[in-house]
């Protein structure tokens, strides 16, 4: 373990300068509570975040949460559309930030940008890492069924998730947990854990310990196509992809030619012959669905347009019986 670069201090004196780095909803949460903290020990000099998106039918644009959060606070804020330039490299380094804090931007960082920080650039990661690093690690850890996961304070480096740990703080995963839910906990767990950083870095004493390379484990950005089900899956985890994909981009499948969303299902434990795969064995009290291994009973979905019902509901309406297919 070593003290956090440029030098261990044993007191800094001044307030400290943060800019604050991050796009989503998630990383708006975390700012929020950084502004709200802020104080004689630090203040939010600045902000950066993705460039406004379009948004709806007219194709306006927007900004994104943390953009948003920021414009409310009158915080000032740089959106570049390239961050790899001389330009914007000066405008972060006229802001003259003793930490740079990063959740959620969604770009690599160069050296050039992590050395603006005076103490150090840091991450908040939602996964204990060295596990599930990368751009999707909440739902990640749903569909590993894994018994926990957190948050990691480190020191980011110009590999992926792959600096040194300052802290870490873990929750338990529930069953009924889906990727929305985990967010707002983790958002919550991750503004503690920074602030946390934040009075270490104020007192100099950041603690730097290497991640074990031989267990990183690495995700991917999530796809729409990631969300189709594959019903000879397991139905443990066809189970995790609903909650894993909730609110986005929500679990499917095909029923004749129609789309249908899959938002709650359970691993039944009836018993009975083993069916093909896809095959809807009982429709009554709720549709229950044979799958490679086991049986997922449904218990909300939604077709293409429509509002979310009951399972139950949506087969009777369709006039569906046990012995349909759902799959292409």
């Amino acid at each position: 373990m070593t003290c956090a670069p440029p030098r261990c201090e044993s007191k800094i004196a001044e307030s400290l300068k943060i800019v604050f780095m991050g796009t989503p909803a998630l990383a708006a949460r975390i700012l929020e509570r950084l502004v709200t903290a802020s104080g004689a020990g630090f203040r939010v000099v600045g902000v950066v975040t993705r460039p406004n998106q379009p948004r709806g039918r007219g194709l306006g644009t927007e900004p994104s949460a943390v953009g948003a959060l920021a414009a409310r606070h009158e915080i000032p804020t740089l959106k570049p559309v390239k961050i790899r330039t001389p330009e914007f490299l000066s405008e972060l380094k006229a802001f003259a930030p003793d930490l740079l804090v990063v959740a959620a931007y969604g770009r690599i960082l160069p050296k050039s940008i992590l050395d603006a920080a005076r103490i150090a650039p840091i991450n908040v990661h939602a996964s204990l890492l060295p596990r599930h690093r990368g751009a999707a690690p909440i739902e990640a850890a749903i569909l590993a069924g894994d018994a926990e996961t957190g948050v990691t304070i480190m020191r980011i480096v110009e590999r992926m998730d792959a600096g040194p740990i300052y802290l870490q703080r873990s929750i338990s995963i529930e069953s009924g947990d889906t990727q929305g839910t985990l967010k707002e906990k983790l958002a919550e767990l991750g503004a503690d854990a920074v602030l946390e950083a934040i009075d270490l870095a104020a007192r100099g004493a950041l603690v730097e310990t290497p991640q074990d390379e031989a267990i990183a484990s690495y995700t991917a950005q999530v796809e729409k196509k990631d969300a189709v089900i594959d019903w000879t899956a397991s139905a443990v985890q066809i189970e995790r992809m609903t909650r894993a994909y909730d609110p986005w981009p929500v679990a499917r499948t095909r029923l004749g030619g129609d789309e249908v969303l899959i938002w709650r299902a359970a691993v039944a434990h009836e018993d009975g012959s083993v069916e093909s795969p896809g095959t809807i064995v009982s429709v009554k009290p709720s549709p229950v669905v044979q799958c490679g291994t086991g049986r997922l009973r449904l218990l909300e979905v939604q077709a293409a347009g429509r509002k979310r019902i009951s399972a139950a509901d949506f087969l009777r309406g369709k006039r569906v019986e046990a012995g349909a297919q759902f799959g292409s």
